[in-house]
């Protein structure tokens, strides 16, 4: 089953007991604006999601490039914090590259880099769940992508995408878990993905669900925000967070003390109104805006 706004919501409040609770209290209502452009002069930088922000799936969001310069020129700093995991570093700094968009290395922080750096030191053979084909290069450790003889022989699981995965993998998963409890690191919480033919269940709709205690990386967990912010070399209060998710991209900007601005018209809630979603959820974002 595709998943839509509605399902895509409900499996997020299921659960939400996972997720950081907030940093600040949350305002009594979002202001909203047309664009991105109504709040550049009131924050010295952005963390900026890529999914529903700045494209949507496989194609750019002209207006996003043309924003992002906007900033520049008003001497903003910007970064980049994606739950985005199945490809490189270098691979996505190449997409946004030819896409139209300038940025550095240092100002693309994936959550796969830092489920990198939680690989560190473990030792063993760990199974990467990702898209056919997918490169492991700049992660370390010895990682191999799962086949039917390492759900077995695995010391430990790396879920980067869900791409390719179903319920049968899932259920295969589960029992060789069952069988043999090993470490799991999640390097992409989201549940689901705005792409151009709708939602994509995404690595944290399955990775709740397995039997053994899963490890975080990635939005709306402390450890990107973190990242993100040191990047920025700004404390939180001067720093807005812009995505179109509420329980990855408000919840966590607001648990890292930053202020939020929800995207509407491109993501989780194109054609939707956010606003019972926000109401039933408590996820308040200070500031709605219709495009990027």
């Amino acid at each position: 089953m595709q998943p839509n706004a509605r399902w895509a919501f409900a499996r997020y409040c299921a659960i939400a007991h996972h997720y950081p609770q907030p940093g600040r209290i949350f305002p009594p209502f979002s202001a909203r604006i047309d664009d991105l452009r109504g709040v550049i002069e009131r924050y010295d930088g952005f963390i900026l999601d890529a999914f529903g922000v700045l494209n949507v799936g496989e194609g750019v969001l002209p207006q996003a490039v043309a924003r992002i310069a906007q900033m520049r020129a008003a001497g903003k700093r910007v970064v980049v914090l994606t739950n985005g995991a199945s490809a490189t570093r270098d691979e996505a700094l190449a997409k946004y590259h030819k896409w139209g968009f300038d940025f550095t290395a240092d100002e693309v922080i994936a959550s796969r880099d830092l489920a990198g750096e939680a690989l560190k030191g473990r030792g063993g053979v760990w199974a990467a769940i990702a898209p056919e084909g997918a490169a492991f290069d700049d992660l370390p450790g010895d990682l191999r992508a799962l086949d039917a003889g390492l759900l077995d022989s695995a010391d430990g699981f790396l879920f980067l995408g869900s791409q390719g995965w179903d319920d049968a993998k899932q259920a295969a998963l589960v029992a060789a878990l069952k069988a043999r409890p090993r470490p799991v690191i999640c390097a992409n919480p989201d549940v689901v993905a705005p792409r151009e033919g709708g939602f994509t269940w995404e690595p944290g709709h399955y990775a709740v669900d397995l039997p053994v205690p899963v490890e975080f990386y990635g939005k709306p967990f402390g450890g990107a925000f973190e990242a993100a912010l040191r990047a920025l070399d700004l404390p939180a209060k001067r720093v807005a967070m812009v995505g179109d998710s509420l329980h990855t991209d408000i919840l966590g900007g607001r648990a890292a003390g930053c202020f939020t601005v929800l995207i509407q018209s491109h993501g989780f809630f194109k054609g939707v109104d956010p606003k019972a979603f926000i109401a039933a959820s408590g996820l308040v974002p200070d500031f709605i805006a219709m495009e990027t």
